[in-house]
């Protein structure tokens, strides 16, 4: 399969891209497109087989579920159901954003591989032009998880996505560069009070001050989740990652040590280090475009900086932390 990018531009046939995309999303394939969050890979959210096709491209576990694209709230409502007072708060405070709720769903509406055989289904309205528009012509719900190999760093440029998924699906829209880089918080809503299953750019604070108490989720690692980000390892590097506390010469250590047994260095952080063989930036947007430009190094080993009050960011240590298979340098 010949893997095309179409770059969404005002300048060009804007038109004729999405035609061809909605085209090939109805005949059952697969197609990358932009999110404000990261880029996703989508398959109609009806269509066992499409769905498939996306396990398929990525080499994602089936048991882990799919987030369901839409295109408004009132489309939304169409596919879940015991909707709550709090869930609709957050969907008139959130939507279009990187907030997925997990509902009930409406039953024999999503293919089974979709939510993974459990009875909840995670759903959003994306906030960006060109997911919003294709959704739009589309009118199909999309299951889209991040188009990339499953357990690597998601992709935030559509030269990510074809790294990772050329030949194995037919095309990419290209929207440009993603705002926010990591995939959107989730929120599981048939809990009271209702559980942060994964933490993004919408915090606990933000969505507390719209309904109230929330908690946050201890984690998944047995069971089947209802959310992505919650069993398997992800956003990992090729070379071993290591997070390391950024304290007073323990990262020119660190360096000093492991260039001392003939390996190379990456670091990831605020600060550059200049005896560091490579040096790669750290911040909620650019996390992992640093992680693969990292896989295009010969590094033998990647120390990311946990800088002073990094921790207190839910979203960044619980990426860092999953891409460092809770390693950390000592």
């Amino acid at each position: 399969m010949k893997t095309k990018i179409v770059v969404v531009d005002k300048n060009v046939d804007e038109e004729k891209s999405y035609t061809q995309a909605v085209d090939i999303l109805k005949s059952g394939e697969v197609v990358a497109f932009p999110t404000e969050t990261v880029y996703g890979l989508g398959a109609d959210a009806t269509n066992f087989e499409a769905v498939s096709k996306i396990f398929e491209a990525k080499g994602r576990p089936a048991d882990n579920p799919l987030i369901v694209h839409v295109d408004s709230k009132e489309t939304a409502l169409r596919y879940v159901q015991e909707v709550s007072s709090k869930a609709l708060d957050c969907m008139d405070a959130f939507w279009p954003g990187a907030l997925t709720l997990i509902l009930k769903a409406e039953p024999e509406i999503f293919a089974s591989n979709v939510t993974a055989g459990l009875q909840t289904v995670g759903i959003r309205v994306p906030n960006h032009p060109v997911a919003l528009t294709l959704l739009q012509k589309l009118q199909l719900p999309l299951a889209a998880p991040s188009a990339n190999t499953s357990g690597k760093p998601s992709p935030t440029l559509a030269e990510h996505v074809f790294h990772d998924m050329e030949s194995k699906i037919p095309l990419v829209l290209d929207g440009g560069a993603t705002e926010i880089g990591i995939e959107s918080t989730v929120l599981d809503m048939t809990s009271e009070p209702p559980v942060i299953l994964r933490p993004g750019k919408v915090s606990k604070e933000q969505i507390e001050a719209v309904i109230g108490t929330v908690r946050s989720s201890s984690g998944n690692t047995s069971n089947v989740p209802k959310s992505p980000g919650m069993k398997y390892m992800h956003y990992a590097p090729t070379a071993p990652l290591y997070l390391i506390e950024n304290e007073k010469g323990l990262i020119e250590k660190a360096i000093e040590y492991v260039q001392e047994k003939g390996k190379s260095i990456a670091v990831i952080s605020e600060t550059e280090y200049p005896m560091a063989d490579f040096n790669f930036p750290l911040s909620m947007d650019s996390l992992y475009a640093s992680l693969r430009k990292c896989d295009l190094t010969d590094a033998d080993l990647i120390l990311a900086s946990v800088e002073s009050g990094m921790k207190e960011n839910d979203a960044l240590m619980n990426r860092l932390e999953k891409a460092a298979d809770h390693k950390w340098f000592s």
